[in-house]
C-alpha cells in the first residue's frame, strides 16, 4: 500500500527566540531552493523506497501512480513553501488534509502513511546534507542547523493534520458503510431478497458466500434500556459466525451466516448473550426468503413470556406460531374447547386448567396425572368428566386432545 508523504512550513529560530534574523532567514532559505533542480528526483528517490516496503507489496498500477504523484506534489510544493517561492494559493496544509482524507479513502492504514511522512522528511533532510558535503556548494553549520529545526518542528504539525483529516474521513466512511449496510438489512426485511440484483449487492456488503445458508434473530426491546441482546455480535464472532445486527423500530435483529451452527446452534450459542425474549428462524431460500425468516423469528420470540429471557428457535414453538399466525381462527378454537373452563370462577377455572394441562401431558391419564398433582386419582377423574361435560370434548379422542392441547395454549392464563 502507498502513501504521499509530507513537508514543513517555515523557518523558525530556537524555542524561546525570536527567530532568526532577516540574513540568516533568507541563507536558510537559499539553502532550500538549491534543492528545487532537484526535486522530482528526490521525490522519485522517496516513492521508490516506499514502494520496496512490505507494506507496499499490495499496491497496484493505479496506486503507485497515486503515490508518485502525490510524493512529487508534496517535495515540490515543500521546498518552494520553505524557500520562500510558494505559489499563490499554494497551501502545505491543504495538500496534508487531502492525502489523508485519500489515504483512508483507499484503505491505506494510518501508520503508513505517516511512516511515508517521516521517510520523506528525513531524505529530504539528507539531500540538503548533502549539499553541505559538496566543496562548491558549502551551506553554513547555523543555517543546516535552523533547517534542521523547521523540517522536524513541521513533522509534528504534518502528522497532526493528517492524523485529524484521516480520522474525519475514515469516521465518515464508516458512517456511510453502516447506513448502507442498515439500507441492505432494511430492504431484506421488506422482502428485496427476491431481487437478484439487490441480493448480490446485500452478499457483496455484508460478506455472504453465494450460497451460504443464512437465519434471522429477532428481538423486541421491552422496555430493556441496554437492548435484549447484549454482545451478541462479538460472541458470534468468536465462534466464527458472521452476523449483521441492525436496529429496526423496537426491535434488534440480526442476519447470521449459520453455515453447519445451525439454527438450534446458534440459538445455545447466543443464549448467555440474551437478556430479553428472543427467537431464531432459518431462512432455506437465503436472502430471497430472509423476509419470511424475520416474521417467523419474531413471532417465535413472542411466544416467549414478557418480563423472562430466554431464545427459542421457531421449529421448537411451532403450535405457539400458527396460533398467533391466525388470531381470528385462534379466537374460534378457544371459544370451542376452553372457553366453557375460563368462564367458571376463577379459582375454579385455575384448577380445571391445570389439570387439563396435566392429562394432556399424560395422554388422558388420570393416573399419571393424580402423581403429577400430588392429588388422589378419584379427584382427577372427578374434574376430568367436569372437563368433558363442560367442553363437549372427550380427552380419550386423539383429535379432542389435540384441539383441547392448542386451545389451552391460546387460552389467557387463568
Amino acid at each position: 500500500m502507498g502513501n504521499g508523504m509530507g513537508l514543513t512550513t517555515a523557518a523558525s529560530g530556537s524555542p524561546g527566540d525570536e527567530g532568526p534574523g532577516e540574513d540568516v532567514r533568507r541563507a536558510v532559505e537559499r539553502a532550500w531552493a538549491s534543492l528545487l533542480p532537484r526535486a522530482d528526483a528526490i521525490a522519485d528517490d522517496i516513492t521508490l523506497t516506499l514502494l520496496s516496503k512490505d507494506w507496499h507489496a499490495d499496491a497496484g498500477p493505479e496506486l503507485r501512480a497515486d503515490i508518485r504523484s502525490s510524493v512529487r506534489e508534496h517535495v515540490g510544493r515543500g521546498i518552494r513553501t520553505m524557500a520562500g517561492l510558494a505559489r499563490t494559493g499554494e497551501s502545505t496544509v491543504h495538500l496534508w488534509r487531502e492525502t489523508g482524507r485519500r489515504r483512508a479513502r483507499q484503505g491505506v492504514r494510518m501508520e503508513h502513511v505517516l511512516n511515508a511522512y517521516s521517510l520523506g522528511s528525513r531524505v529530504l533532510w539528507e539531500a540538503l546534507l548533502s549539499r553541505h558535503d559538496r566543496r562548491d556548494e558549502v551551506v553554513d553549520d547555523h543555517v543546516l542547523v535552523l533547517a534542521g529545526r523547521q523540517i522536524w518542528a513541521a513533522l509534528d504539525l504534518q502528522n497532526a493534520t493528517l492524523v485529524e483529516a484521516y480520522r474525519r474521513e475514515e469516521a465518515r466512511l464508516h458512517n456511510r458503510d453502516l447506513q448502507r449496510r442498515q439500507r441492505l438489512l432494511d430492504g431484506l426485511v421488506e422482502g428485496r431478497g427476491a431481487d437478484p440484483v439487490f441480493a448480490a449487492e446485500a452478499r457483496e456488503v455484508l460478506g455472504l458466500g453465494a450460497r451460504e445458508p443464512v437465519a434471522c434473530v429477532v428481538a423486541p426491546f421491552d422496555g430493556l434500556p441496554d437492548g435484549p441482546v447484549r454482545g451478541g455480535e462479538d460472541r458470534l464472532e468468536r465462534l466464527g459466525v458472521t452476523s449483521c445486527w441492525h436496529v429496526r423500530g423496537d426491535i434488534t435483529f440480526a442476519l447470521v451466516a449459520v453455515g453447519g451452527t445451525g439454527v438450534d446452534g446458534l440459538a445455545r450459542a447466543l443464549e448467555p448473550a440474551v437478556v430479553g425474549r428472543a427467537g431464531v428462524a432459518a431462512s432455506p431460500d437465503g436472502l430471497a426468503g430472509f423476509a419470511t425468516a424475520y416474521r417467523l423469528a419474531a413471532q417465535a420470540a413472542d411466544t416467549v413470556p414478557r418480563g423472562t429471557a430466554g431464545v427459542v428457535p421457531v421449529g421448537e414453538r411451532l403450535p405457539e406460531v400458527l396460533l398467533r399466525a391466525s388470531p381470528e381462527a385462534t379466537a374460534v378454537l378457544v371459544e370451542e374447547t376452553v372457553s366453557p373452563l375460563l368462564a367458571q370462577p376463577p379459582q375454579q377455572a385455575a384448577v380445571l386448567l391445570e389439570t387439563l394441562r396435566a392429562l394432556l401431558t399424560h395422554h388422558g391419564s388420570p393416573t399419571h396425572a393424580a402423581r403429577q398433582l400430588f392429588c388422589h386419582r378419584n379427584t382427577v377423574i372427578y374434574r376430568m368428566r367436569q372437563i368433558e361435560e363442560l367442553t363437549g370434548r372427550s380427552l380419550r379422542d386423539p383429535r379432542d386432545r389435540l384441539l383441547l392441547t392448542l386451545g389451552e395454549m391460546a387460552a389467557p392464563q387463568a
